[in-house]
């Protein structure tokens, strides 16, 4: 007789809160990624105002995820798990629909950056290219095969482990770096600011208002993502880390996403219809910076944006892990690779994405679809940091919000479903989206409770909970060093 060892893998307590702000650095990307189309429809002003107050709402929600980030410092996933932890005592299938609404939210980077990364290498080093082959669906060019590769990259950078992926992120961020500061500050200096650029429409029904929510549910996918450092608490060497991370992040967004709207739209004005998904930079960097230098911001920003897809790979990917192994989808998603990242998770995000790249040919259509999701994910937390305070009262927290915080979490609650059901509910008002976007978006979210039922009827053996009895105080194995305390694996005769 002998017994078969199975080594129970763990993620890697290996980040200090400079590696969470790092990551959180993919967050301009994202700015980058959808500007373009924010200033034809609001102008530059408006597109200041609107990014500004999108990103202050996502600083006050990032807040309030500290203290459910430092309460389950052993779960990955981030926000989603937190949602499950709360609701889960009153249905348990808001752990899954939270999860991949937040998965596919995150997840749709690599596709909608791979064609921006792809449009502006064309535009800037192959503009005479006109070749395409069809696929039955959309035309595919030069861009969407540089799309492609490029998505391929990334997942095999984070596929070998958080070392090379940090090695990545630091280099990544660093390029983004000069562009920030070229786009925020230098063309005061060089003269090619122009106040005549910069003004602000807000057309549309509701005074115009209506339009303005539609956006701001549709810039929550940009500007609320400083949550991704409470993805990876498992992997911060302290509570603190955790905690520094998160709120530094959201600050540093806040004032990058109203410095460079402004400085840049100074220099471009508003973008063609043709050029705002990402083109327009090629031209505004050439302006301020010449020919030869202008070239090397083009590649900083093609960095920037390998950032954000490196980032969502890792977040998305973790969401899917923590789920797993919180028991809420198919088990092979709650595996670990031998480098210690879940692997197969991070496959699915790349078969995924490459799907999408060949058969959906608008960017913000993608957007659209996903931010469903994605949104919802935010208001299932936000509200469960209430349900949470309510019913685990002595639940440990490391760090404990003060009282206020807690109308100001109820606002927002009803603040983020007054955009989900605005936003969502007019997908012709921002231009690309359809209702077949709309059931796209709503069927990721019905998989999900199907991979659910699944998971607990097939892979577990077990009937279906439609709701689970909650600890009021962490028990063994939600408050150890490690991540988590394993199930003793029986032997295996040979």
């Amino acid at each position: 007789m002998a017994e078969a060892v199975v080594e129970e893998r763990h993620l890697i307590k290996s980040l200090r809160w400079w590696d969470g702000f790092t990551i959180a650095m993919c967050n301009p990307g994202f700015l980058f990624g959808f500007l373009g189309y924010t200033y034809g429809v609001f102008g530059v002003l408006g597109s200041v105002i609107m990014w500004g107050i999108s990103a202050i709402i996502g600083m006050i929600l990032t807040w309030i995820y500290i203290e459910p980030a430092t309460m389950f410092p052993n779960q990955s996933g981030g926000i989603s798990l937190y949602a499950n932890e709360a609701w889960r005592k009153y249905t348990t299938f808001v752990g899954p629909i939270a999860t991949f609404g937040y998965w596919i939210g995150w997840s749709v980077v690599l596709a909608i950056f791979g064609k921006v990364i792809g449009d502006l290498v064309q535009s800037r080093w192959f503009p005479h290219s006109t070749w395409s082959v069809y696929d039955g669906v959309v035309h595919l060019g030069l861009s969407n095969f540089i799309a492609v590769g490029v998505i391929i990259g990334v997942w095999a950078f984070n596929i070998f482990g958080i070392r090379p992926a940090k090695i990545l992120t630091y280099v990544t961020a660093g390029l983004l770096f000069i562009v920030l500061i070229v786009f925020m500050f230098v063309p005061y200096f060089t003269g090619d600011w122009h106040s005549s650029n910069v003004h602000a429409t807000f057309p549309g029904p509701w005074g115009g208002t209506k339009l303005v929510f539609v956006y701001l549910f549709l810039l929550g996918w940009s500007s609320w993502a400083c949550e991704v450092c409470a993805t990876f608490a498992p992997e911060y060497k302290t509570e603190r880390d955790t905690h520094i991370a998160l709120r530094s992040s959201a600050i540093f967004v806040v004032g990058v996403f109203i410095l460079v709207p402004l400085g840049l739209g100074g220099v471009s004005g508003i973008p063609s219809a043709a050029t705002a998904e990402g083109q327009f930079y090629t031209g505004a960097l050439q302006t301020i910076a010449g020919h030869t230098f202008g070239t090397f911001l083009v590649i900083c920003l093609l960095a920037s944006l390998i950032l954000s897809m490196a980032a969502s790979t890792a977040d998305g990917s973790r969401a899917l892990y923590g789920i797993s192994r919180a028991g809420l989808t198919i088990k092979q998603l709650g595996k670990l690779n031998r480098y210690h990242v879940p692997g197969n998770a991070m496959t699915v995000d790349l078969f995924v994405n490459v799907l999408l790249v060949l058969f959906i040919s608008s960017n913000l259509a993608i957007l659209y679809m996903s931010n469903i999701g994605y949104i919802l994910a935010h208001l299932l937390a936000v509200s469960g940091f209430l349900l949470l305070r309510k019913d685990r009262p002595n639940w440990p927290r490391p760090y404990k919000l003060s009282a206020i915080w807690v109308p100001i979490a109820l606002f927002m609650t009803f603040l983020v479903a007054f955009l989900l059901v605005v936003g969502a509910g007019a997908p012709h008002l921002n231009g690309y989206g359809t209702w077949t976007d709309f059931a796209i978006g709503v069927g990721v979210l019905l998989a999900s409770v199907l991979l659910f039922i699944f998971r607990r009827v097939v892979q577990d053996g077990e009937r279906i909970h439609f709701r689970e009895e909650t600890p009021t105080m962490p028990g063994e194995g939600d408050w150890p060093e490690g991540f988590d305390s394993p199930a003793p694996i029986a032997p295996v005769a040979s």
